[in-house]
């Protein structure tokens, strides 16, 4: 929340933030040099995150402590922390090859191309979008 609340309006040129904390990335692989920090980053333009890659977590026993470090956090209220999924869980302990995620898409080039501030503002899924209020068009 800091850092959003800090930070990310000042980054207008193009910019990658990386090593970010363990306690904000549950998914992602810790950094191979860098202790309490994870392989991840965000690509900013014009105070906007455009994009979000990471190594993916492969170690089922530090993934069942992070997720369940998340469901500790979601029981307390944290609205965007995770619980428990066992099905991945399970997976992972039949082994899983090491793999990455990126989050970009034309949805997040529309929010730069029409000056938007939320993601919600452009998406396709009208199911997605917060309901407007009443007397007021969606």
């Amino acid at each position: 929340e800091a850092f959003e609340e800090l930070c990310e309006a000042d980054l207008v040129q193009p910019t990658f933030v990386t090593d970010h904390p363990v306690e904000v990335s549950p998914l992602a692989k810790p950094h191979r040099s860098k202790p309490g920090v994870v392989e991840r980053f965000e690509l900013f333009v014009v105070g906007r995150e455009l994009a979000n890659a990471f190594s993916e977590l492969t170690d089922p026993v530090d993934q069942r402590m992070r997720l369940e470090a998340q469901a500790a956090k979601k029981e307390a209220g944290d609205e965007e922390a995770c619980g428990v999924d066992e099905d991945f869980l399970l997976a992972l302990e039949h082994g899983m090859p090491p793999t990455a995620g990126l989050g970009i898409g034309i949805d997040r080039l529309a929010m730069l191309l029409t000056d938007a501030k939320s993601i919600r503002d452009v998406i396709a899924f009208p199911t997605m979008r917060p309901e407007a209020p009443a007397g007021r068009p969606g």
